[in-house]
């Protein structure tokens, strides 16, 4: 799964650690406000480490601890975030409410896809970024560093550095 290859997601090791992450994301989302160290502890559990992360409830994942976080990192409410394999979130970047990043697959055949078998493509998202609501970024995509994203936009290829891009499919609008 984490080098991308295809994978049975009924795996029972598999669905342990997805309950895992269902569990330690239900105990963040319900973490009072007032009460930052429950949230810092139950991050710290959901994605083996410690960060200087703010993530709004409430926040979805599978597993967890593929998700990698720079200093400063933001989440509004609403955000999932599918790690099947490495996502990757740079330092001061900012995702809108309902941002979605996926780094699960599925084969393009219907006869591969009946197998049940996934795949997963890791995602990028450089430092600096600001991604806005509702956006969705597909798997194996590389964001680069100061790039923006508007709402709603369906990133399914990489977007250089610098650049203001937009729309479904997400392509850049201008430099920055």
């Amino acid at each position: 799964m984490l080098a991308g290859l295809m994978y049975d997601a009924s795996d029972p090791q598999l669905s342990a650690e997805r309950l895992r992450a269902q569990t330690l994301c239900h105990a963040l989302n319900t973490a009072s406000p007032n009460d930052p160290a429950s949230r810092a502890r139950s991050l710290v559990a959901l994605l083996g480490r410690g960060v200087s992360a703010r993530i709004d409830a409430p926040f979805f994942c599978d597993y967890g601890y593929n998700i990698e976080l720079g200093d400063n990192v933001y989440f509004n409410v609403n955000c999932v975030v599918l790690d099947v394999c490495r996502v990757r979130i740079g330092h001061n970047t900012l995702l809108g409410p309902g941002v979605h990043i996926y780094a699960a697959t599925h084969p393009m055949s219907p006869a591969e896809r009946a197998t049940g078998l996934e795949a997963g493509k890791p995602v990028t998202v450089g430092d600096d970024v600001w991604i806005g609501g509702g956006a969705i970024v597909c798997p194996g995509v590389t964001i680069g560093k100061g790039a923006v994203i508007g709402a709603g936009s369906v990133v399914t290829r990489d977007v250089p550095p610098g650049v203001f891009a937009a729309g479904n499919p997400c392509r850049v609008v201008r430099v920055l």
